[in-house]
């Protein structure tokens, strides 16, 4: 399928270029962040089928502290969705970086920092947002039951560029929110959509990760499981990818 390189427009603060053919928008604009580009870049792949963002960002911050930017982006997704998605459909996150509508997988979102230890404070920290709108043209309806894509749930009036300039928008918000009250509010909505909660989950898409019954997040936005009557806890900063 071609790509669409539609021109995205941005609010103040952020600004946006299209990715290159065929790369990966988070190894860009990581690459981009360790070439000295000023923070505030968003890195974006518009296609019909599907949405891919980066967003470069310079929280000033321990990279533990720093990574309450994915519960910012998450909640960006989840208000910009609903802002535009029917009201009978529902978004909901995973842990660390998954999304949901209706229940089923939907995408989600990466991340890949300059530092790896918890206390240092990374020149650069990359979230990625991507998001399948239609399946391929040979796929079957409900062949993967777990999975979904925005068109199955009845949101064909959404287009990836409407859902990236919408993100980008109260994406700010939160970052904005989480600048000046901390994590409090960016933790309590991100709960309130989370998928599982109280339940007995699969093991989480980290290393290490056991299965254990989702009791809630540390105060960092760190995952905490029940398993066997042991409380486990895993960090944000496992789901942060090399590139």
């Amino acid at each position: 399928m071609p790509e669409s390189f539609d021109a995205a427009s941005f609010p103040p603060l952020l600004r946006g270029t299209p990715a290159p053919a065929g790369a990966d928008v988070l190894a860009d604009a990581a690459a981009r962040a360790r070439a000295g580009t000023d923070p505030g870049l968003i890195v974006y792949r518009i296609r019909p089928d599907h949405l891919s963002a980066a967003v470069v960002l310079a929280p000033e911050v321990p990279l533990a502290d720093a990574m309450a930017m994915v519960l910012a982006a998450a909640n960006a997704f989840g208000d910009s969705f609903g802002a535009l998605a029917p009201s009978e459909v529902a978004a909901q996150f995973d842990w660390p970086g998954g999304i949901r509508i209706n229940g089923a997988r939907c995408g989600g979102l990466r991340a890949a920092a300059s530092a790896t230890g918890d206390t240092a404070e990374p020149d650069w920290l990359v979230l990625a947002l991507d998001v399948p709108f239609f399946a391929a043209a040979d796929a079957e309806p409900g062949e993967t039951p777990d999975s979904t894509t925005l068109w199955e749930e009845g949101c064909a009036e959404i287009t990836p560029q409407r859902l990236l300039e919408s993100w980008s928008r109260h994406l700010l918000v939160w970052i904005n929110e989480w600048s000046e009250n901390g994590i409090a509010r960016l933790h309590r909505d991100w709960l309130g959509r989370a998928w599982g909660v109280g339940q007995d989950i699969a093991a989480p898409p980290v290393p290490g990760g056991v299965p254990g019954r989702f009791t809630g997040l540390d105060e960092r936005g760190g995952l905490i499981l029940n398993s066997g009557g042991t409380a486990r806890g895993y960090p944000l900063t496992l789901m942060l990818e090399e590139v």
